[in-house]
């Protein structure tokens, strides 16, 4: 069952063991040249190539090396594609059996079946293959719902369903940016390896200023540069909100108008240069993940579990670790880390604005997965959940349970495991642990509540797909941004000058991870419906406790606090006996290791634009060439 074609999809990932249900490819039962993998159109198609990969596999090295090809209108009778007078024998796999070939029809042709027949495979392996039919569908004068089957397909919205290159996101977002002058506006965080901008589109119905009280929320797409789903998503979405809130539709006007949403195509420009050069069907599995320094961005961020955990074992009823803001280590600062240059923005972008929830905008599964995704004592796979596992769960099954593919019971397996007896969703570390993630560090660096949504079994799919994934995804990625509005929010203001206070710890009975409030002394605390007692502390302050209740509706109870300076008799008092007044430490740590990653990050850049600015003056001045006389 294993070997069987449901397994021969372009790109399809194995399981562990070769020949169960989970394998890597479609394999042959025997090796000779009369095996071939069957494909029904469904309709007459006018095929055009075929591209092919070998078997995925940590065992065995598998991939046909030639093929021809057969076509027929009735699956009895089969034409062989030919070259000329002579059967067309076309070239597999080489090699290896990752990278995609393709092989173009000497003539296109019109048919309903196709078959590829191997010829020859690798001399150290068996006849196992991946592959993807090129064609176009033809009319069917025979279907009589063909028609209305066409007109339901893709989508309504009428969106710019297409890959969009570095050029063309500008493009884009300039045109949205002008359509929406009045909501949007445009700015970058930084640079990636290569000098591309890291865009942001901002929608708000005040942009360019955080409101006392309105929620921060962000969508970051294109960590892993192939995996262009989610690229792609949220730039419809920017559109999308654009018209509709000029529309008046009020689900998106009271959207606008109650948050500020930042929205992030590429975090990894390079990344999607390099996979788009060589196209959807081309660019294979892994083509464009890493940055241009060949680093995995969803590993780079530091690895504030570990030093957590650790520090907990040493707990003392005196001391006790922080469960929040947990400073950047020291080593991670420095000009010489390996830290990406494009990590390095986004984690001053996440320092910059008091964020409250996101999402990572992943490709190659259909799972939506939430913190934590670092396991504890680098267990491979281990169920570790955080202090809110309960919201995370919520917010995780909110987008799965409203995407339309993942809420769909019928719907195959994208390669080796069934994440829908989980009802796709499931703790990151329960999948594979991933330490330095970006959605641990989110909650245990900031206040930001995030969780990766894995968008679509095919992380780079044609364009002629994008409308339907925009489809299966629209609802999911507005009613996970309402959940912003969730839990209890307010204002921790000092009693004699009403004036808001930075950085108070917000602390919930039982739950163990605190937030802070944000510059203007507004916080937002994510919560489920019920009954919680809330007490709020800031550094020259007495602290002050009250009972805030969440209901059901996605709406947040206002809870502010009133917070009284300590006397100064008191603080004279601590001071005569010897002692210390308490001092927020962990947030000067934060503080100073945020401003040394600014400073190395900044030498970095320029010594790079540097770098870059020589090369190019070199060239200009390299001699041309002499030509020689006529």
């Amino acid at each position: 069952m294993g070997l069987g074609p449901h397994r021969a999809r372009l790109n399809i990932q194995s399981g562990i063991e070769d020949g169960d249900m989970y394998d890597g490819a479609w394999c042959a039962k025997y090796e000779d040249q009369y095996q071939w993998l069957q494909v029904d159109a469904l309709r007459p198609t006018l095929f055009t190539g075929v591209i092919l990969q070998g078997r995925n596999s940590i065992w065995s090295w598998d991939w046909v090396e030639t093929y021809k090809v057969q076509l027929s209108n009735d699956s009895e009778t089969w034409k062989t594609c030919m070259n000329g007078t002579e059967e067309a024998v076309f070239v597999g796999s080489r090699n290896e059996p990752e990278t995609p070939y393709l092989a173009l029809f000497p003539q296109p042709a019109v048919a309903r079946w196709i078959r590829i027949n191997p010829q020859t495979w690798y001399w150290n392996g068996t006849i196992c293959l991946r592959a993807e039919v090129l064609g176009c569908p033809l009319p069917d004068p025979d279907n009589v719902w063909q028609h209305l089957s066409d007109k339901l397909s893709g989508s309504k919205d009428n969106l710019d369903f297409r890959h969009h290159n570095y050029k063309e996101v500008r493009k884009l977002m300039k045109a949205v940016n002008e359509e929406c002058p009045r909501i949007t506006r445009i700015y970058t965080i930084g640079k990636s390896y290569t000098g591309l901008k890291m865009y942001v589109m901002e929608i708000s119905d005040n942009p360019g200023k955080h409101e006392l009280g309105e929620p921060e929320f962000r969508y970051v797409a294109g960590m892993h540069g192939n995996e262009v789903v989610g690229r792609e998503l949220v730039l419809n979405l920017m559109q999308y909100i654009c018209r509709e809130f000029r529309r008046g539709n009020p689900r998106i006007v009271r959207l606008v108008t109650t948050t500020r949403i930042h929205l992030l195509p590429s975090m990894n420009p390079d990344g999607y240069e390099t996979a788009f050069e060589k196209g959807s069907e081309l660019a294979g599995w892994a083509l464009g993940r890493y940055s241009y320094e060949w680093v995995d961005m969803n590993h780079n961020f530091p690895d504030l579990n570990n030093i957590m955990w650790d520090a907990k074992e040493n707990d003392t009823e005196m001391v006790k670790t922080a469960n929040h803001y947990i400073p950047i280590p020291e080593y991670y600062t420095k000009e010489d880390a390996f830290v990406t240059p494009e990590t390095r923005a986004v984690i001053s972008w996440m320092q910059d604005i008091p964020f409250v929830l996101s999402a990572n905008l992943h490709g190659g599964e259909l799972v939506v997965t939430y913190p934590f995704d670092c396991t504890r004592d680098w267990a491979p796979q281990e169920n570790t959940p955080t202090a809110d596992d309960s919201f995370f769960r919520w917010l995780a099954t909110v987008y799965a349970s409203t995407n339309l593919v993942m809420a769909n019971p019928d719907r195959r397996i994208c390669h080796s495991e069934d994440f829908q007896q989980h009802n796709n969703v499931i703790n990151g570390g329960a999948w594979h642990t991933v330490p330095g993630s970006m959605n641990d560090f989110s909650y245990m660096h900031t206040n930001c509540f995030e969780v990766t949504v894995e968008l679509s079994c095919d992380k780079f799919p044609h364009a002629s797909e994008l409308p339907t994934e925009w489809e299966n995804n629209k609802e999911s990625l507005l009613v996970y941004m309402e959940q912003v509005h969730r839990g209890i929010k307010g204002v921790v203001r000092d009693k004699m000058t009403k004036k808001g206070i930075a950085d108070a710890i917000v602390k919930v009975e039982d739950l163990d991870h605190d937030i802070r409030s944000a510059a203007d002394g507004d916080y937002w605390r994510l919560l489920n419906p019920g009954e919680y007692k809330v007490t709020v502390w800031a550094e020259g302050y007495f602290p002050s406790m009250r009972r805030c209740s969440v209901g059901t509706e996605a709406r947040p109870t206002v809870c502010d606090f009133i917070l009284i300076k300590t006397p100064r008799q008191s603080m004279n008092e601590i001071l005569a006996k010897g002692g210390r007044l308490p001092q927020d430490l962990q947030l000067k740590l934060r503080a100073l290791r945020l401003r040394k990653l600014r400073v190395s990050t900044k030498a970095i850049n320029q010594r790079r634009e540097h770098s870059r600015k020589a090369r190019g003056t070199r060239f200009a001045r390299a001699p041309r060439p002499l030509t020689p006389l006529a």
